[in-house]
Parts: structure tokens; C-alpha cells; sequence
């Protein structure tokens, strides 16, 4: 045990955690079950939802789970080792606490063996390419065919997967300069939408994380079925529509 425990190193900010987690020691990561027991009148559902983060080497994942979790950007990141693991927790309306476990892949991890051990229970991802490197967009296919081929809700269709044009407020390359080849780009290749983002200058980071928990919160609804329809209206989840935001975005 003391030897599996030394691979983690917890830092807290409040009520957020993170964690780093070494490929031999993942069985340690809490459950990520994602129905809570109901909750009675007046009381709050609390749901723990596994998302992740994938993509290219330098795309910028590491920088956007950080300015999401802790509000904080640094030019100077190591390359992610293996995976990462950060705690976001989100009171998304007055009966129901979200707890997203974000799991930051390694760029290098599509190669290797371990993803589908990483993905497994995920419920949400995001695939994030750098809008300055052509060649991180060319590789978006092949990472989001590894998930859907690793990963599936219960009824076998793929998790909801949000494209990110990351680092937005640099010099941009390719189809993001064409926001409408770009929105059939994401209907063509299964994505629920795309946002363009920036760490650095905080855009659109928390609107694309609203936006994929909305598609987790509706799939969660329709898994459950006509059940969900006879919660009391303190029970039930305030599904909002996609934020409106002043940079590009769609809902594919």
C-alpha cells in the first residue's frame, strides 16, 4: 500500500483536489459511478461524472484543466506523464451538486495500452487541438476514433465529445479560420460541438465545460427513461441551453 500511495501527490485549493496518478497505482482513483442515490425532498443529488481530456502533445489540455479548476495559467508546463487527474466541483443549481473527475491524457498515450484503462467509465470528453498547428487538427480523427472504439454510453452509442480550438488568441491555421467548414467538420465526425478556447486569456473554457455537462445531464435522463418524468421539481436537473459566448462556438 505505501508503495502505490507515494505516486500520489494532493494539492488543495478549497474544496478542489488534484492528483497525479502512475499507470501501475490508477486502480486507487475513486469510483466514478454517475447516478447518485435519489434524493429526497429538499435535499441535494450530488452526481460524479468522469470527462476526458485528449489530445496532441502541447494542445494545451494540461493549461485548460488548470485555468478551469484553479483559475490559473503558466507559460511553463511539463509534459503530461501517463495521466493526470483534477477535481472540479460545480453546485450547477439549487438541488443538485456535479462533481467532474477530469483526466488529463498524455498526448503520447494514444499509442500505447493504457486508454482503455483511462477511459473506462468516462462520460464526457473533451479532444483539443492547437489552432497554431495544423498537424494537432489532422490528428483530432484518429484520437476520436480511439475513443468511441474504447469508450461507449450503456446503449453502445459514443460519450459526448466536445472539440476545442485551443489557444485561440494566437495566430490560427487551417479550417478554424472557417467557423462553417468547421461546424460540418464536427456534425461529420460525431462531435457534440466545438468552442474556440485560450488558457491564457480565459475564453470560453467555462462555456464549453457547461455545454458537454449539459449533453451528460440529458443522456443521464434519457438512460434512466420515463422514470425521470415523475421526480418532484426539486429533484429534477435545470438543463440550460449552450451559453451564448463573444468568441465562435457550435452545437453540432
Amino acid at each position: 500500500m505505501e508503495m502505490d500511495l507515494k505516486f500520489w501527490q494532493p494539492i488543495t485549493f478549497q474544496e478542489l483536489t488534484t492528483w497525479r496518478i502512475h499507470p501501475k497505482s490508477w486502480k486507487w482513483c475513486m469510483s466514478t459511478h454517475n447516478s447518485a442515490p435519489s434524493a429526497g425532498v429538499g435535499e441535494k443529488r450530488e452526481h460524479l461524472y468522469k470527462i476526458l481530456v485528449i489530445g496532441e502533445l502541447g494542445a494545451g489540455k494540461t493549461s485548460i484543466i488548470k485555468r478551469y479548476v484553479h483559475q490559473f495559467f503558466s507559460q511553463h508546463y511539463r509534459a503530461t506523464i501517463g495521466v493526470d487527474f483534477a477535481l472540479k466541483v460545480l453546485n450547477w443549481d439549487p438541488h443538485t451538486i456535479i462533481r467532474l473527475q477530469l483526466w488529463d491524457i498524455a498526448g503520447q498515450e494514444r499509442f500505447g495500452n493504457m486508454t482503455r484503462v483511462y477511459y473506462k467509465e468516462a462520460v464526457g470528453a473533451f479532444i483539443v487541438f492547437d489552432v497554431t498547428r495544423s498537424a494537432t487538427l489532422e490528428a483530432v480523427v484518429k484520437w476520436k476514433q480511439d475513443l468511441d472504439s474504447k469508450v461507449q454510453l450503456p446503449d453502445g452509442s459514443p460519450i459526448p465529445c466536445v472539440l476545442l480550438a485551443n489557444k485561440c488568441d494566437q495566430q490560427k491555421e487551417g479550417l478554424v479560420n472557417s467557423p462553417g467548414k468547421m461546424d460540418d467538420y464536427c456534425k461529420e465526425k460525431g462531435f457534440a460541438g466545438w468552442f474556440e478556447t485560450s488558457a491564457k486569456e480565459n475564453i470560453n473554457i467555462e462555456e464549453a465545460a457547461r455545454f458537454l455537462v449539459n449533453k451528460i445531464l440529458q443522456n443521464d435522463q434519457l438512460m434512466k427513461g420515463n422514470g425521470a418524468q415523475d421526480q418532484v421539481d426539486g429533484e429534477r436537473f435545470a438543463l440550460n441551453q449552450s451559453p451564448t459566448s463573444s468568441k465562435k462556438s457550435c452545437s453540432c
